[in-house]
C-alpha cells in the first residue's frame, strides 16, 4: 500500500496544505528518539524537494540537539478527517538560528511570531505515502493561542532567558546550539 516518490507531487503538496498538524521525528546516534507534534501556520512548501518549518519555543529543544549529531529528519502528515492518508518526508536539514545572517529573511515567511526559535529547512530525499486506514477520525476545532499569549507576556528578553534555562541542553544532556544571551 505504501508508495515512494523522489519528490512531492502536486497532490502531495495540496494534502500537506490541508493538514492542521504534522509530526517531526529526529534521533541522535544514541539516546532518546524524539517525535514532536507541530501545529499552527508553521510549515511552508518551498518547492517539490524542500519544506521549511518554524520551531516555536517549547519546553525542550530535542530536534536541534539531534541535528547537531545526525542531520536527518522525518516529517509526517496524517489525515484525521477525509481521505485516509499518511505522508512522510525524509531528508537532510539545515537549522537557521536567530544569530544566523539570514534569520530574518526566513522568519519573515512566517510573520515573525513571538517565541520563534529556529527555522528548519528540509531537503527532501524521499516522499512516502501509506494508507492510514487505521487512523481514527478527529475533528479540528481550532488553533490554541496559549503559546502566543505566553511568549508575548515573556517578551523577547524573557524568551531568551527561558532558552538558557530550558533549551540549551537536550534530554540526553547534549548541546542544542540555541543562541546564548
Amino acid at each position: 500500500m505504501a508508495e515512494r516518490f523522489e519528490r512531492m507531487l502536486a497532490e502531495h503538496q495540496a494534502f500537506i496544505e490541508q493538514q492542521h498538524m504534522y509530526f517531526v521525528g529526529t534521533a541522535a546516534p544514541d539516546g532518546y528518539v524524539n517525535v514532536s507534534p507541530k501545529g499552527r501556520d508553521t510549515l511552508r512548501v518551498l518547492n517539490e524537494n524542500q519544506v521549511a518549518w518554524l520551531n516555536l519555543t517549547g519546553s525542550g529543544n530535542e530536534t536541534a540537539a539531534h541535528l547537531l549529531e545526525a542531520n536527518r529528519m522525518t516529517v509526517m502528515f496524517c489525515s484525521f478527517d477525509r481521505q485516509p492518508l499518511i505522508l512522510r518526508l525524509y531528508g537532510k536539514v539545515r537549522c537557521i538560528q536567530a544569530t544566523d545572517p539570514d534569520w530574518y529573511e526566513w522568519l519573515a515567511q512566517f510573520g515573525n511570531p513571538a517565541g520563534a526559535r529556529q527555522v528548519f529547512v528540509l531537503d527532501i530525499a524521499l516522499v512516502q505515502t501509506s494508507c492510514g486506514f487505521a487512523v481514527p477520525f478527529y475533528t479540528f476545532d481550532g488553533e490554541r493561542d496559549t503559546l502566543d499569549k505566553w511568549a508575548m507576556k515573556k517578551g523577547e528578553d524573557g524568551i531568551r532567558e527561558y532558552w538558557q534555562v530550558k533549551n540549551t541542553r537536550s534530554l540526553d544532556d547534549k548541546e542544542t546550539g540555541v543562541p546564548t544571551i
